[in-house]
């Protein structure tokens, strides 16, 4: 067998095309908020790897998202394989007290259906029944999520929306909802994000959800338009407020690249809501990211077992799912286990999951 080839990189420039979570642009975003990251060149292709460590620096877990490329045709036999090796390949030059190589293969499916069958066929590999690669209960990217083609005329995606969708829009338009766009070098920017944090308070109160600190929204807008501002070619980060008759009622983050537009972060207020302040935002944003020239808006997390009427998460899933977009399902979060300790801490994590995301919202009657 032809051993994998992996190297240490550097930057050479920022590009504005792929999956922004393998941008360098991305991965020194989250090196200034806790995490740190080294560029490989894995086979033949590049990738970001991320290393955060964690109980004071007791023990580290390394992360590649949305890498390696897989086609869906190819075997899961092959796939483990490949994990396995490149963990194995940049093991050496990883803190020695890593407890794993955490992935989340960029592998899509158009179905859940089809997605679960890959996972079974995963479980079933040699390398998986030895214990060298794992599932994680916990993903860390939503797997599964909707995207819009922004390569059809504004016409033609509108006519891929759900009716109702279309009146909303109209709606918001006609009761006078007006769409605010800011950006890092906004001199208001400050107030803005004070006002998109309060309303993100708002919404986890609501709908029992956690958020980052107010900081890392600003930073995130600030530090997008800076390297902008230097000349280099990295995504655009955008801060998008619903105004009527002087009420901020609902903001979005997107970010915007040659590749893909991703609605990062909403928020909304529990006031004017008829108003549908919400369905306005994505369109004006999906028109910018076409503008802009990206090819799909992805909007980034969709529950598919939203689609049953009785799911407390059906309400997102209509409100994402009926903007037209393509669903796509990919297999979640994959661990190549480095350390001893990873079983513990693979079921601290799981239980911790367990409670927030049951416990703590049955507790808060949701």
């Amino acid at each position: 067998m032809e051993e994998l080839l992996i190297k240490q990189t550097g930057d050479s420039a920022f590009p504005n095309e792929g999956s922004f979570l393998q941008t360098p642009f991305w991965a020194e975003f989250k090196s200034r908020h806790g995490w740190s990251y080294r560029r490989f060149l894995i086979g033949q292709d590049e990738c970001a790897v991320l290393t955060r460590n964690f109980c004071k620096g007791f023990f580290t877990l390394c992360y590649i998202p949305l890498f390696p490329v897989f086609k869906k045709t190819e075997s899961a036999e092959n796939i483990s394989r490949k994990l396995y090796e490149a963990a194995s390949g940049i093991k050496k030059f990883l803190p020695k007290n890593t407890l794993a190589v955490r992935f989340d293969p960029a592998i899509e499916f158009d179905s859940p259906e089809e997605r679960d069958s890959f996972n079974k066929e995963i479980k079933k590999t040699e390398l998986f029944r030895k214990g060298k690669i794992k599932k994680n209960s916990v993903d860390i990217q939503p797997p599964d999520s909707t995207q819009v083609d922004l390569t059809l005329s504004e016409d033609q995606m509108l006519s891929k929306m759900h009716s109702k969708w279309r009146y909303n829009i109209r709606l918001s338009e006609k009761k006078g909802v007006q769409i605010k766009k800011y950006d890092g070098r906004s001199p208001d920017l400050s107030e803005k994000i004070d006002k998109f944090y309060e309303l993100t308070k708002e919404t986890n109160a609501r709908d029992g959800n956690s958020s980052h600190a107010k900081s890392y929204y600003k930073d995130l807008l600030e530090y997008s338009a800076a390297q902008i501002g230097e000349g280099k070619d990295c995504p655009v980060v955008n801060l998008y407020i619903a105004e009527h008759e002087g009420d901020e009622i609902a903001s979005i983050i997107t970010l915007f690249s040659k590749t893909e537009s991703i609605y990062l972060y909403g928020a909304s207020s529990n006031r004017k809501r008829n108003l549908m302040p919400n369905y306005l935002l994505q369109w004006t944003a999906m028109k910018d990211a076409k503008a802009y020239g990206s090819k799909y808006y992805d909007m980034y997390g969709l529950p598919p077992e939203g689609k049953d009427e009785k799911h407390p998460m059906h309400g997102l899933y209509m409100f994402k799912s009926n903007f037209g977009g393509k669903m796509i399902h990919r297999p979640g979060s994959f661990d190549v286990p480095l350390s001893f300790l990873y079983n513990a801490y693979s079921l601290a994590e799981s239980l911790r999951s367990f409670w927030f995301k049951v416990i703590m919202k049955k507790l808060r009657g949701r």
